[in-house]
């Protein structure tokens, strides 16, 4: 079995890289791994590889930074040729990114089988590009592997046939569980001058938060507040460090005398960071799920999640973007404890799933045609 894997923007490649070590171990398929390179920064993306032990990408597209359209588009036109040359029995595409959307639709045209990783998530947001993404992944994908139950039932109410569904589990939590040890053996919080259980961290990166100056500006009176009691970490996205220029609030961040600026960190330096963490604010969805497998608190600054299992089920508290909102809910996140909290097949073993799943498919596909 030919299989091509996709990763092109930091989320996927927690999730692509251990399925490809589930089905190596199994040894049913020859594996190909193709980088899109939507996020083209070093710190965002070469990283990874070394920090998870995934192998170099065979193929670059190195399609770079764009607006949508012309991300999705270079993406198109180069995943297209590379299927043509390749001639993949399965295409596997993860998360909800451009790539994610551009080689699904490739892949639906040539009528190349094509697996969505963490499918069936719903924000029922429209404003965001991420759930148009999703929308349209799913459509054309013949697996689809959800991460929780409540993916399961967006998928039915929109018609899916079932028997395309395969409830898996959630393979960030893999990547997690794997190298939890390895990151806290980094001393990122000592690097950074923070002691590990006494602070904060902060990401920011989605168009509506960071792209309209009130919201950012709201965001940042309440990060205002919550560094007068502990530090705030934060790594700054290089789309966030050009909005808080644009909008001269550079200056207002540096002033807060507990607020601690750094560059984008690798996965390892990262996860040594939030692991040890008292609290975390952010606009991720990776991060809710991985403070919910922590027990870390988790601020989620966004008026809807695609991810509600973490709030239902986990540390995640929905907050939005009203400043005094998140001073209140931060206030009673630092005042409570929290503990890990068990997501069924939250387990470490949703790439063995997974792998599992690819190879009854095939196997079945190859008595069909004969």
């Amino acid at each position: 079995m030919n299989i091509l894997h996709v990763v092109g923007a930091r989320p996927n490649f927690m999730k692509i890289a251990p399925i490809m070590g589930a089905i190596a171990r199994v040894g049913f398929a020859r594996q190909r791994l193709v980088h899109t390179g939507q996020h083209y920064d070093a710190s965002m993306s070469d990283v990874f590889f070394s920090d998870l032990g995934m192998p170099r990408p065979d193929i670059h597209l190195g399609v770079g930074s764009g607006s949508h359209a012309e991300q999705t588009a270079k993406v198109l036109v180069g995943f297209e040729a590379v299927c043509r040359d390749e001639h993949p029995d399965l295409v596997v595409v993860a998360g909800d990114v451009n790539s994610t959307l551009a080689c699904a639709l490739d892949a639906a045209k040539l009528c190349i089988p094509c697996a969505h990783v963490e499918a069936g998530l719903r924000s029922r947001d429209m404003t965001m590009p991420e759930e148009v993404n999703r929308l349209v992944t799913d459509r054309v994908c013949e697996l689809l592997f959800t991460p929780s139950p409540d993916a399961d039932e967006n998928l039915l109410k929109e018609g899916t046939d079932p028997a395309h569904i395969h409830l898996v589990g959630n393979v960030m939590i893999d990547t997690l569980m794997a190298h939890l040890p390895k990151a806290r053996a980094t001393g990122t919080p000592e690097r950074l001058g923070v002691l590990p259980g006494s602070y904060a961290v902060m990401t920011l990166h989605r168009p509506s938060n960071v792209d309209d100056r009130d919201t950012f500006a709201g965001l940042l009176d309440a990060v205002a507040h919550v560094q007068r009691f502990l530090p705030v970490v934060f790594p700054v996205h290089p789309r966030t460090r050009s909005r808080l220029d644009e909008f001269s609030l550079t200056p207002r961040l540096t002033q807060m005398s507990n607020v601690k600026l750094c560059a984008p960190l690798g996965y390892l330096e990262f996860l040594g960071l939030t692991s040890q963490a008292k609290l975390v604010l952010t606009d991720s969805g990776g991060l809710q799920e991985e403070t919910t497998a922590l027990g870390v608190p988790c601020l989620t600054l966004r008026e809807n999640t695609e991810r509600p299992v973490t709030v239902t089920h986990g540390t995640n508290t929905l907050v939005g973007t009203d400043p005094q909102a998140i001073i209140g809910a931060a206030d009673r996140a630092l005042a409570s404890r929290c503990a890990p909290r068990f997501v069924p097949l939250w387990d470490g073993h949703a790439s063995d799933r997974i792998a599992s799943v690819i190879q009854s498919w095939w196997s079945a596909s190859a008595r069909s045609v004969a």
